[in-house]
């Protein structure tokens, strides 16, 4: 049976403001739901959302919350990506900054979050193999990566899992990804299971700060497109009683139990709606009506705009 993870960038980065007070709520509620599974990175934020997290997690036991971490990526103090860092050095240094920053003695799975194209993945798993024999880190992960770099890193040190998009308009995984992460037992944590909240059937456009602005299936000439095969899925969604977003993250469930949904709420009454998901049970009828619905391949338009979707061994 799947279990979700909860995905904190929201409450720090890219979708415009945030209320502090209601982001801690969240992650609380989130973990008295039974969702023991956060993810984050050190770059969110640039640092706040690990210090948010700290405030959320302060007086919980250790052991009864999992960290996954992502860095690598390296920012501009205005937000502009630099690209990413994977030296063996910089992996050790970034991890002592996370460690600090969250209040914690080790994080659960720490990964790069995208492959560093200088330096071989060999080297960056390799220092993480060594937080790991040094009780820093309990598992390594990979975010974003094709599969012969799966392959290349789990013969350094078992890969744990792979986060990477997964979506009913995201399904690049499908061809190669998934079929490797199955032979070799290693886990997906899917983000993005809403496409960014296009699949949630509550997002408007226009919200200042909001980096969806930049992305592709957001812009004029695909998003009505896109809305459209999310009217599809809402139409299936009334049919089964459940909302659009519910509908969305139960169908990245169904792909299989080694596979995570993250789900992105950044309040409690988004976490509240996305929660019965987990008990939603699709039969084949209904998966091949969703099928129908958002057909693979059918979104209109890039998940990243062109510079990042080039730093990305998998595509849509």
């Amino acid at each position: 049976m799947n279990t979700f993870g909860l995905g904190a960038m929201a409450m720090s980065d890219a979708y415009g403001t945030s209320d502090r007070a209601e982001s801690i709520a969240t992650v609380q509620a989130a973990l008295d739901a039974g969702i023991t599974f956060v993810d984050t990175a050190d770059f969110y934020g640039n640092g706040h959302n690990e210090l948010l997290l700290a405030s959320a997690l302060r007086g919980r036991p250790r052991d009864g919350y999992v960290l996954s971490v992502k860095f690598g990526a390296l920012r501009d103090p205005d937000g502009t990506m630099l690209g990413f860092d994977g030296r063996p050095a910089s992996v050790k240094n970034f991890l002592s900054h996370s460690l600090s920053r969250l209040g914690v003695e080790y994080v659960d799975v720490y990964r790069p979050a995208r492959l560093d194209p200088a330096v071989p993945i060999e080297d960056t798993v390799g220092a993480i193999r060594d937080l790991i024999d040094a009780g820093y880190v309990r598992s390594a992960g990979l975010s974003e990566v094709g599969a012969a770099t799966i392959r290349r890193a789990h013969a350094v040190t078992p890969i744990a899992d792979l986060q990477i998009e997964y979506s009913l308009l995201s399904r690049g995984a499908e061809a190669e990804v998934l079929p490797v992460l199955r032979e070799l037992g290693i886990g997906l944590t899917a983000y993005g299971v809403l496409s960014r909240g296009l699949l949630s059937g509550h997002w408007r456009p226009g919200t200042a700060g909001d980096h969806r602005n930049l992305m592709p299936r957001f812009s004029a000439g695909n998003v009505a497109h896109n809305l459209a095969l999310v009217d599809a899925l809402r139409r299936v969604a009334d049919a089964k009683g459940c909302t659009t977003a519910q509908l969305a993250i139960a169908w990245v469930a169904a792909q299989g139990a080694d596979i995570v949904p993250l789900i992105g709420a950044r309040t409690r009454e988004r976490l509240a709606e996305a929660l019965p998901a987990l008990e939603l049970e699709l039969s084949a009828d209904d998966l091949a009506a969703i099928e129908r619905a958002v057909p693979a391949g059918s979104a209109r338009g890039d998940r990243y705009p062109t510079p990042m979707m080039a730093q990305l061994a998998v595509g849509n």
